[in-house]
C-alpha cells in the first residue's frame, strides 16, 4: 500500500487541470487513469468528428492548445495535446489502471483500491467523467430485433450504414451529428427522440452559458442526477442543419412504443406522427405492420442509440454518498456527505471550460483539507 496526500482518478481535461493546480502547490498526489494512452474521452470519438466540427475544446491551464488544424479529427488533436501537456508539467500519471473501489481506510484516510495495487489518500478527486458509461434505454421487445443495435460509443464511421434504413435514437450534439453524417449514405433516416429538440439561433453568449451552468448546478446541489451543460445549450443552427431541416432529415419523431424484429412500433400515442409522413426520407413506414398488426412501423435494419452517458461512480459506491434522488449532492466540487471527496467534471464542470475552473476549486480546498490534523 503507498500513502500519498491525493489520488485523482481520470486524466481527462478535468483530471489534468486538477494535477496542475496541485503540481502547482507542491501536493503529492498521482493520477490514475483507465485509458491506454492520454487524451481522455476524445482519444475514442469517431475520426469524422474533426476539431472544427465538435465542441470547443478549451485550453488547458498553463498551455494553450495553439493553432491548430480544425480538419484534423479531434481525436488526435486533443491527444497529442493532452500527452504534450502531461510531458510538459511532468504530470504523475500512470497508465491503464482501473480503480475497483474507494473505500474508508485508516486514520481517517481514503483506501483506493485498484489494478495497480492499493493508495491510501487524505483526499480523492473523481474525474471519471461519463464515456465508460453509455446510457442504453430498454423497450419492450428490443431483444427480438433482427438488425443491429449499437451506441454512439461504437459508431466509428459512415459507411458502415451505406444503403441501410437507420433509426437515430437521442436528441443531443451527438444524434444530430450522426444523423446528419448518416443521411448521406444511408437508404433512409428516422429521427426519434424523447423530447423535442432545443436548437439555438445565434451566437452562444455568456448569458446563456451560466444560465446553462446554472440548471445543472441546481440538480446537483439538490442531489439529483446531473443533466448534460452541453445539453442545456441547445444545438446551434449551421447551414448544414438548415439545409438537413429543409431535406426532412432532421423531421423529428416521437418515442416508439416497443421494438419489433422489423424495426420499431408506435401505439396510439405515436400514430398521429407517423401519420403526416414524418418516418425518414423514403416513407419507410408501413401501416399495421407491427407483429400484432396494430400500431405504425418503421422498419430498419439498425438502430442507433445516441441516448448519452453517465456519471462514472460506481467505484465510490462503498462511500454512500448517493442521495435518495439518486446523484451525490456536490457543492463548489466538495461531496456533502464526504468533504475528503471532490468531484470535477461532474455536473456544472462536466463542459471542457468548466472543468478548468472546477480543477483549481479542488486544489484549493484539498489545499485547506491538507493543513488540517487526520481525524482520530
Amino acid at each position: 500500500m503507498t500513502d500519498i496526500d491525493v489520488v485523482v482518478i481520470g486524466a481527462g481535461q478535468a483530471g489534468l487541470s486538477t494535477s496542475h493546480f496541485l503540481t502547482r502547490d507542491g501536493i503529492d498526489h498521482v493520477v490514475l487513469d483507465r485509458s491506454p494512452r492520454p487524451g481522455g474521452a476524445w482519444q475514442f470519438r469517431w475520426p469524422s468528428l474533426t476539431l472544427g466540427a465538435a465542441h470547443r475544446v478549451h485550453d488547458l491551464p498553463g498551455l494553450p492548445l495553439g493553432v491548430a488544424d480544425t480538419g484534423r479529427p479531434s481525436s488526435e488533436v486533443v491527444s497529442e495535446y493532452f500527452a504534450a501537456y502531461e510531458r510538459a508539467f511532468g504530470l504523475p500519471v500512470r497508465r491503464p489502471v482501473e480503480v475497483r473501489e474507494v473505500r474508508e481506510g485508516r486514520d481517517g484516510r481514503l483506501l483506493v483500491a485498484s489494478s495497480d495495487g492499493e493508495w491510501s489518500a487524505r483526499a480523492l478527486v473523481n474525474a471519471t467523467g461519463t464515456w465508460d458509461r453509455p446510457f442504453w434505454p430498454r423497450y419492450p421487445g428490443q431483444e427480438t430485433f433482427r438488425g443491429r443495435q449499437l451506441h454512439t460509443v461504437g459508431y466509428t464511421r459512415k459507411e458502415d450504414f451505406a444503403g441501410e434504413r437507420v433509426v437515430v435514437v437521442g436528441a443531443g450534439a451527438s444524434a444530430i451529428q450522426l444523423l446528419l453524417e448518416i443521411s448521406q449514405v444511408a437508404r433512409s433516416t428516422a429521427w426519434v427522440t424523447r423530447r423535442p429538440p432545443v436548437f439555438r439561433d445565434g451566437p452562444f453568449d455568456q448569458e446563456a452559458g451560466r444560465a446553462a451552468v446554472a440548471r445543472v448546478d441546481a440538480r446537483v446541489r439538490a442531489g439529483l442526477p446531473p443533466g448534460s451543460v452541453v445539453g442545456a445549450t441547445g444545438y446551434p443552427l449551421t447551414p448544414e442543419v438548415r439545409a438537413a431541416m429543409a431535406a426532412g432529415v432532421l423531421d423529428r419523431l416521437p418515442m416508439f412504443d416497443r421494438i419489433v424484429p422489423e424495426g420499431v412500433v408506435w401505439g396510439d400515442a405515436g400514430r398521429d406522427a407517423v401519420g403526416r409522413g414524418d418516418v425518414g426520407q423514403d416513407g419507410a413506414g408501413q401501416d399495421g405492420a407491427g407483429q400484432d398488426g396494430a400500431g405504425r412501423l418503421v422498419e430498419a435494419d439498425t438502430i442507433l442509440w445516441a441516448t448519452g452517458f453517465r456519471p462514472v461512480i460506481g467505484h465510490l459506491a462503498p462511500l454512500r454518498l448517493r442521495e435518495p434522488g439518486g446523484g451525490i449532492r456536490v457543492e463548489d466540487t466538495v461531496a456533502v456527505r464526504d468533504p475528503r471527496v471532490h468531484l470535477v467534471g461532474y455536473g456544472p464542470s462536466a463542459s471542457t471550460v468548466g472543468a478548468n475552473r472546477a480543477g483549481r476549486t479542488a486544489a484549493r480546498h484539498i489545499r485547506r483539507l491538507l493543513a488540517e490534523p487526520l481525524a482520530a
